[in-house]
């Protein structure tokens, strides 16, 4: 198998990278499809996916069987001012690799977010629901998956939220730095959703993208908490003398709105592949004993 990371360097993207080359992930063991992998995993500076001539070459000469694309603008409050680069990656970037997977035939799967979604609901969300963005990094995200179903017809897009993991900046270690630093903190507690861990959701995109079950896909830790909640447990679990305060986001200045509730049902997730992801608890407890103490 011949497999394309692009956004390597980012905290999933090195993720998926690091279990294929271990062979295993603290869920269990992959599939033995990816043991021979013929891996490249490229990062922002080694392909700019938002050249359409670049991604056409690459992917021609070197005809991967699946792509992967973790590359994206996430900074949601820069992507409010910065419009055009975050369009630029998100939305074009996302195209052009569909242009590119379908050219050769390949599968491909596009890493997307929570934030397509409005945030109004009152119970955790569905693949089914029509999805109503509020910030530019959402419409960008979601432009992105209406350009990855329009242009090649052999994908999947995987929905995640809240994510953490051993590389890159993440909100865990954000939390363990400055309860360390302050021994006080301020967290908001009216936004909710499902952490996430890294290692759970490469898992389950190695499980995914060796299938024929094409759509769309919600992949989050299982249950729902607020930030506040979030923080609490890193605290907890990563025994730091640390007092953890609730606020509200109207406390917040920031440029983009964040969806107040945006928990994911794993629904296709369940009835497909099959839904091996934790409890969010359960993975922050087993990251933290596993990468920090």
């Amino acid at each position: 198998m011949k497999l394309l990371i692009t956004g390597a360097k980012g905290q999933l993207g090195r993720q998926i990278t690091s279990m294929i080359e271990n062979k295993r992930s603290r869920l269990g063991d992959i599939d033995k499809i990816y043991y021979d992998a013929e891996l490249k995993s490229l990062s922002s500076k080694e392909l700019d996916i938002t050249r359409l001539e670049d991604v056409l070459e690459l992917t021609h000469d070197f005809k991967p069987d699946a792509i992967i694309n973790c590359a994206a603008y996430t900074n949601v409050d820069k992507c409010e001012t910065d419009m055009d680069n975050a369009f630029k990656v998100n939305a074009l970037g996302a195209r052009n690799l569909a242009i590119a997977a379908d050219k050769i035939h390949s599968k491909i799967l596009q890493v997307s977010t929570d934030y397509v979604f409005d945030g109004n609901s009152k119970s955790p969300v569905r693949e089914y629901e029509v999805p109503s963005p509020e910030s530019v990094y959402g419409k960008t995200k979601l432009l992105g998956e209406g350009y990855i179903r329009n242009f090649c017809g052999q994908y999947f897009i995987v929905r995640t939220a809240w994510l953490y993991g051993r590389y890159g900046k993440n909100f865990v270690y954000t939390i363990m730095n400055a309860g360390k630093d302050k021994g006080h903190l301020n967290v908001v507690n009216d936004q909710i959703g499902n952490p996430t861990n890294a290692e759970d959701l490469a898992y389950h995109i190695l499980k995914i993208i060796r299938t024929n079950e094409y759509g769309i896909y919600h992949c989050t830790g299982k249950n729902e908490c607020s930030w506040y909640d979030f923080a609490c447990k890193i605290i907890e679990y990563s025994r730091i003398n640390c007092k953890v305060y609730p606020m509200t986001s109207d406390k917040l200045d920031r440029a983009a709105k964040r969806p107040a509730y945006s928990s994911l049902d794993n629904m296709m997730l369940r009835l497909t592949v099959g839904d091996e992801m934790r409890p969010w608890d359960m993975a922050l407890k087993d990251f933290i004993n596993t990468n920090i103490l």
